[in-house]
């Protein structure tokens, strides 16, 4: 006479319904994924897919900029990177962005770009791979910056960066 296990055993069936929900909800995704993903919807939703800009021209990078600030002082330079900080203050956004180089600062004001730009970069995330175009300058706290005027999107992080 030959049984089926699983049929006596109902602990069993119970097991394999808790793990498929386990893998379930390893599978959501978590809010702050969620929300990013709404983000690159509406980008999507106006026309700006960000997936679909293929190449951004670089004039230079962050340690040339940096290590030559007397050649490129009010120069305008075109550069892209990761955005890995931001700072609002009213109507004008510091943030460091990071190319394959190293980080530079660079400054977004409301009255240099586009009233759809700084909107638009008010709500990027941490992560966010961005090409700016500006000029370059010197802060009152000493750092060699990016005074932005054009602003793009060039790739939406749909995760958070580890920390």
């Amino acid at each position: 006479m030959s049984t089926d296990y699983q049929n006596q055993n109902p602990s069993a069936e119970h097991t394999a319904d808790e793990t498929a929900a386990n893998v379930s909800a390893a599978a959501e995704l978590s809010e702050q994924q969620q929300i990013r993903r709404e983000k690159l919807k509406a980008l999507q939703a106006e026309g700006r897919d960000p997936f679909k800009i293929t190449s951004f021209e670089r004039s230079a990078n962050s340690a040339l900029i940096r290590q030559n600030y007397d050649a490129f002082e009010n120069r305008t330079v075109a550069v892209a990177g990761r955005i890995l900080s931001k700072r609002g203050m009213g109507k004008a956004i510091f943030a460091h962005i990071q190319d394959d180089q190293g980080q530079i600062q660079i400054y977004v004001r409301a009255d240099a770009v586009s009233a759809q730009e700084f909107q638009d970069f008010r709500k990027y995330d941490i992560g966010d791979i961005i090409g700016v175009t500006g000029y370059v300058f010197v802060t009152q706290m000493g750092e060699t910056s990016i005074h932005v005027k054009t602003l793009t999107v060039l790739s939406k992080s749909l995760r958070p960066l580890p920390i």
